[in-house]
């Protein structure tokens, strides 16, 4: 699949991932970042953000994603960053593609298998696809009856999209997600192992990594080290953006 994507900047080459209900914009503070020292290909992955839709949707169909796009863009390796489901996929791709890859950066995600934990969100998606919505405030309406965090819709809000009758619509291909969302999606990424740098950031208030998953993330990536930020939940890169693009450039810096 042909992803939809930005190219900015010279330099070694920085792949950034987005999560699930993202698009490329999200990571845009550590694109601005990284552009002045290298070359920054932001994705809006599958069924994300401008690029096409497709009922198949799980981590080995997107990792295939991400190769054809760097084959297309001629690079032999580089960097991956990624944020939550960017983060496996990035996984996915060091332990499936080795050789493709000069670091990896996974924030707030591990290499296992997750319970469903926001239907709450799927159920708003699902009713959000299936309105006729006239204004984002009767976007936002409806999410409220499913979703009581005003931040968590106004990020699922940044999806919608004007059409030509001047009503809107959501971006995400949500019959797809929705399809995958307890399946795949949530999956752990293929076992194999990646001995080049990789960097786990947690959330120092986030349960998406934990104690009982070190063992693993050793045993799949040997040369990993973790960080720790205080303060922060899941959303780590929008709670405390500088502190996070410090982290990662650090990390770049040491291994670009």
């Amino acid at each position: 699949m042909k992803l939809n994507h930005t190219d900015q900047g010279s330099g070694p080459p920085v792949i950034l991932m987005h999560g699930m209900f993202g698009s490329l914009s999200n990571l845009g503070s550590l694109a601005r970042e990284l552009v002045p020292n290298y070359r920054v290909i932001s994705v809006d992955l599958r069924n994300h953000g401008n690029s096409p839709h497709e009922d198949a949707m799980d981590l080995a169909l997107m990792a295939a994603d991400i190769v054809e796009l760097m084959d297309d863009l001629d690079l032999a390796k580089a960097h991956l960053i990624g944020h939550s489901l960017g983060g496996k996929l990035g996984m996915e791709v060091a332990l499936t593609c080795p050789d493709r890859l000069s670091s990896l950066v996974v924030a707030d995600i591990a290499p296992v298998n997750y319970p469903q934990s926001n239907s709450h969100v799927v159920d708003g998606l699902r009713a959000l696809d299936s309105a006729r919505i006239d204004s984002r405030k009767a976007a936002d309406q409806l999410l409220s009856d499913y979703i009581a965090d005003t931040a968590t819709r106004a990020f699922i809000l940044k999806n919608l999209q004007r059409t030509d009758d001047g009503s809107f619509r959501l971006k995400l291909n949500v019959k797809s997600i929705v399809a995958n969302y307890s399946s795949s999606l949530v999956a752990a990424p293929q076992v194999g192992s990646f001995s080049g740098p990789v960097l786990f950031i947690k959330g120092e208030l986030s349960a998406y990594i934990q104690e009982k998953h070190y063992p693993l993330i050793k045993k799949l990536f040997p040369a990993s080290e973790l960080q720790v930020m205080d303060g922060v939940g899941h959303w780590l890169h929008a709670e405390k953006p500088e502190l996070f693009n410090n982290s990662v450039m650090a990390f770049l810096n040491a291994n670009g």
